[in-house]
């Protein structure tokens, strides 16, 4: 392109910048509506693909760099709302209510809202940086920004997060696709059956559901699993509030629990792990105060109030232990981008809007799913919420469909968070290479095995990525995305009240991953990995 062809550009502003940039400081590239031919644009051309050029002539050798990577989109913004919210969306909706006992509802509500910003907050800033970093890929953003430490700093992030996350999915199925399968055949306890093994189940479901959906081509195409999975998440809200309205307070576990605790022989939060009933809790037992032990207890009135009433402000020995877990509810900054490459007609101030949804409506359900699920047992709500049902039901037919529902979902999210390990995978060792069916199923198929021989050889993995997720995710949501705005983008000045910010969220971002993993380790000291006792 010779300097005569840019007259017949349009230069107008982009209204998809920030209008908070200086005004001495034009507009900065806008790298995801760069085109290089004319084939990547509609006959009639689209004039808004040509702001690009707003800055100046790019190098030769940055067009050739974005050509490798731009494709156009096709995934609508729906279908991209579902995916980024499945992403959101994990088995840590299930322990919310736990984190609300320990908190407090007003601290709770404070608390997540905070970090609800605070992720959207990180979102724009990777959203500006990819925009000016000339990038829809995180490990090109890290290289450009840090050189190789940068590039292997987002690479190992990313991998390490999302097999953290696949692997903790894949024991909820280990673990809990047997129960549910005991409790629709009837079977007071597992006879070990192999249809009942939790290691063969997990394979089973990783090979005839998984994979098939992890070797689609494009991450669109997992709008509508996406959308199945949300909608069992639903379902388990819907249920969740109908129980609230139909279990009385206070139930007698909650009596049981309060006497054996004053004689130190209170049962722990894991005692009922091997589906054995303790005794008979049906709603009725407690509405006439009778159960199958034969103990009558006579409640005090002041201990029923205390029971039953929520509190707003709580400070314990676990409300620490909560906040790295409401940090993390909204870990999605892996996928950002990779939904960013394929929305429709995309923009950042698009992709922004399908952030600002997903986060939004997260955030109504964990409110919604900590709220109901705190108002039914109180204090009384132990760190997987369905597990305190078994302490009300032997045999509830609702509840079997809503561990299923919660068993589908998580087992649909897998494919979301197994693409962008692959992608990263393809930018570091494949990147100069054409696309190939064969090495795109040959990765997804690697990546799943070494996930289910964790699962199956290597039961405290999960502890260990715990610790290893946790400083990941810390790195996702506050330091990279920081790191890379303060570095890439030069449009807007170093004492600006933008890039104040981001040095204040990198700075708070590196100082909640040591404390987070501060914590940890001192839950690691005082209950060691595998012995039932950590929280």
């Amino acid at each position: 392109m010779n300097r005569m062809e840019l007259k017949k550009v349009c230069t107008e502003a982009d209204d998809d910048s920030t209008a908070s940039l200086d005004d001495r400081f034009t507009e900065p590239i806008d790298s995801e509506k760069a085109t290089i031919n004319s084939h990547f644009l509609d006959e009639d051309g689209d004039a808004e693909s040509h702001k690009f050029l707003t800055n100046g002539i790019m190098k030769k050798k940055k067009y050739e760099e974005y050509q490798e990577e731009y494709h156009p989109g096709h995934t609508s913004f729906g279908m991209s709302v579902f995916n980024l919210s499945n992403a959101i969306m994990g088995s840590g909706i299930l322990g919310l209510s736990y984190a609300m006992a320990n908190t407090g509802i007003v601290l709770f509500v404070v608390l997540l809202l905070g970090v609800a910003i605070l992720s959207l907050y990180s979102v724009h800033l990777l959203l500006m940086t990819a925009k000016e970093g000339g990038s829809l890929i995180y490990e090109k953003l890290g290289e450009r920004a840090f050189g190789w430490p940068g590039k292997m700093a987002a690479f190992g992030s990313i991998t390490l997060q999302n097999i953290g996350a696949m692997s903790s999915y894949l024991f909820i199925v280990k673990y809990e696709l047997p129960e549910v399968i005991r409790a629709f055949m009837g079977l007071e306890q597992n006879s070990g059956e192999w249809y009942m093994n939790g290691n063969y189940l997990v394979v089973f479901v990783s090979i005839g559901i998984i994979l098939p959906l992890c070797i689609l081509k494009n991450l669109g195409y997992l709008g509508y699993t996406s959308g199945f999975s949300l909608s069992c998440m639903v379902f388990f809200l819907g249920v969740l509030i109908y129980k609230k309205y139909n279990l009385p307070c206070p139930m007698l576990f909650m009596y049981h629990h309060t006497n054996h605790s004053m004689n130190g022989t209170a049962l722990g939060p894991h005692a009922l792990h091997n589906g054995t009933v303790l005794m008979d809790m049906s709603p009725a037992s407690y509405l006439d105060g009778h159960h199958t032990s034969g103990v009558h207890f006579e409640p005090h009135p002041d201990d029923v109030e205390e029971m039953c009433t929520p509190k707003y402000f709580v400070f314990n020995s676990q409300t620490a232990y909560t906040i790295p877990i409401l940090a993390f509810s909204f870990v999605c900054h892996p996928e950002i981008l990779p939904i960013y490459s394929e929305l429709k007609d995309r923009s950042r101030r698009k992709m922004q809007n399908v952030s600002n949804l997903s986060i939004l409506a997260m955030l109504v359900m964990y409110m919604f799913s900590a709220l109901f699920g705190y108002l039914t047992f109180y204090e009384n709500v132990e760190a997987e919420l369905l597990h305190t049902f078994t302490r009300v039901y032997t045999f509830d037919t609702m509840l079997l469909l809503v561990r299923l529902a919660v068993l589908t979902a998580v087992t649909l999210t897998v494919p979301i968070v197994l693409f962008p390990i692959r992608s990263s995978i393809n930018t570091m060792l494949f990147s100069q290479r054409e696309f190939s069916w064969v090495r795109h199923m040959l990765i997804a198929a690697f990546i799943l095995l070494f996930n289910n021989l964790l699962v199956i050889f290597v039961p405290t993995i999960r502890d260990i990525f715990g610790f290893i997720g946790s400083s990941a995710a810390t790195m996702l949501i506050f330091i990279l995305p920081a790191a890379f705005y303060l570095r890439l983008v030069k449009s807007v000045p170093m004492r600006s009240v933008q890039k104040i910010s981001a040095a204040i969220f990198l700075v708070v971002g590196i100082i909640f991953m040591f404390s987070s993993l501060s914590l940890i380790v001192m839950d690691w000291i005082h209950n060691p990995p595998g012995s039932g006792g950590g929280h």
